[in-house]
């Protein structure tokens, strides 16, 4: 093989070699560039967890009686709110659960114990980074949660909370976040 064939070979082959690490190097300082966002409690972003809240929650939704499933007791996030504030309403909340839900539940589940456990420790943290749960206490959305919830018969309505304890756990996740650039 001659060598100007081989050159001419090579040459397009390492255009592209350094046309593709110009490009990886603009998409790694891009990457840096994006904000990261840190949970503010370590139990929310472990999937462990997150498993756990899904299968108590599908458990519960299955024991609920048929005229509840039409009814959602967690409103739905007003995305304009501040994100502290959406954490914050969600922490008391999860608040209201660990004291009035999850106690009351007569629900068997094998994990539960490590729900409640890491759920607390999710509202320590959350207390921690400044959020006061009996500061949104009186907030629409909690008002209507404990109303919804207090319509509701007795177990039907503890059972009705347990089955949406993901979504729940889901704003927590979303919403309680910590962001850095």
């Amino acid at each position: 093989m001659k060598v100007s064939t081989l050159v001419s070979f090579f040459r397009p082959s390492a255009a592209v070699l350094v046309l593709l690490s110009l490009l990886l190097i603009g998409w790694t300082e891009h990457v840096t560039a994006v904000p990261v966002a840190r949970s503010l409690s370590a139990p929310l972003q472990d999937s462990a967890t997150w498993d756990a809240i899904q299968n108590l929650s599908q458990h519960a939704q299955s024991m609920q009686s048929e005229e509840h499933t039409n009814i959602r007791l967690i409103p739905r996030v007003n995305v304009s709110q501040d994100q502290v504030k959406i954490c914050c309403l969600h922490a008391n909340i999860l608040d209201y659960y660990l004291s009035n839900v999850l106690h009351q539940s007569d629900i068997e589940h094998p994990s539960m114990h490590l729900l409640k456990t890491n759920l607390a420790r999710v509202s320590e943290d959350l207390k921690r980074h400044g959020c006061s749960v009996t500061h949104y206490h009186n907030h629409h959305h909690a008002v209507e949660f404990r109303r919804k919830l207090k319509e509701m018969d007795g177990d039907q309505g503890i059972i009705k909370a347990v089955g949406e304890i993901d979504i729940l756990f889901s704003y927590l996740q979303d919403f309680c976040i910590e962001r850095k650039n």
